[in-house]
């Protein structure tokens, strides 16, 4: 009678098979936690990035749909903050050269900010797409000094064409044109309501510059500047209009050097 050799099952398939499964279960889990990463992953991003001057309060959603009130600060820490009326609500789209963002505010776009964002030169390379959006001068106290101390008040209409921000480090470049229309702009520091409306052109490219001029109003304000990568060096003067000295005299005397009729202002 013939002896038939039994032979082990071989158990290959079956780890192998369990290889596959846990594979599937951490990559669904990483897709999983990629497409629903809570909003508020997004807020302590920005929050550390901008050192604390831009915080999303009370966010919902998530990192790729989602809504937050909007905060300006004067960092980690500080005592200045200013909210935005209304709320932000972003949509952010990965491609294969970065992300694409649409961001609605309803207390300052008409209509939706887009913008881009790839990594370049190992930095961020941010674009915008022309645009114009309305701002509560308000917010600008919520940067801290000299602004906290001014205090403005007023309407910011800003423009921007063919505008790019180039961050690597510390450092920053940009390139296109940046409009800012200040209108009726007043200060706790003098009772004339309001000073005057005023108008900042931003130029980028090799020698970035920034041009102050008065559009009308009883404070003059002119100067001119240029970003040289981390700091803003600024030179202009301030002056009264006519009949206008005593009311503006200490607002003078804070916000420059003052130089007979005139206030000095240098920065950086």
């Amino acid at each position: 009678m013939a002896t038939r050799t039994l032979r082990p099952i071989s158990t290959a398939p079956r780890s192998h098979g369990w290889r596959w499964a846990l594979l599937g279960i951490l990559l669904g889990s990483a897709l999983t936690l990629t497409v629903f990463a809570p909003a508020r992953w997004l807020a302590t991003f920005l929050r550390t990035q901008t050192q604390g001057h831009l915080l999303l309060v009370n966010p919902r959603g998530t990192v790729w749909n989602g809504t937050a009130g909007v905060v300006f600060a004067s960092g980690a820490g500080g005592g200045d903050a200013i909210s935005l009326p209304g709320a932000l609500a972003w949509r952010l789209r990965p491609d294969w050269q970065g992300v694409a963002a649409r961001l609605d505010l309803s207390c300052c776009t008409a209509e939706p900010l887009g913008l881009k964002a790839r990594p370049a030169a190992g930095g961020v390379r941010l674009s915008l797409l022309d645009g114009r959006s309305r701002w509560p001068a308000a917010l600008l106290a919520g940067f801290g000094a000299p602004w906290n101390t001014l205090k403005p008040e007023g309407v910011l209409d800003l423009s921007t064409r063919d505008l790019v921000l180039a961050f690597r480090g510390r450092t920053m470049a940009f390139d296109g044109q940046a409009t800012l229309d200040a209108t009726d702009i007043s200060s706790s520091l003098s009772t004339l309501r309001p000073m005057g409306s005023y108008r900042v052109v931003l130029d980028g490219g090799s020698a970035s510059s920034m041009i102050l001029t008065t559009r009308d109003g009883s404070l003059r304000l002119s100067g001119s500047g240029r970003w040289n990568g981390t700091a803003l060096r600024f030179s202009g003067e301030a002056s009264a209009a006519p009949g206008r000295e005593d009311a503006l005299s200490n607002l003078l005397n804070i916000i420059g050097r003052r130089d007979g009729a005139r206030s000095i202002i240098t920065l950086g």
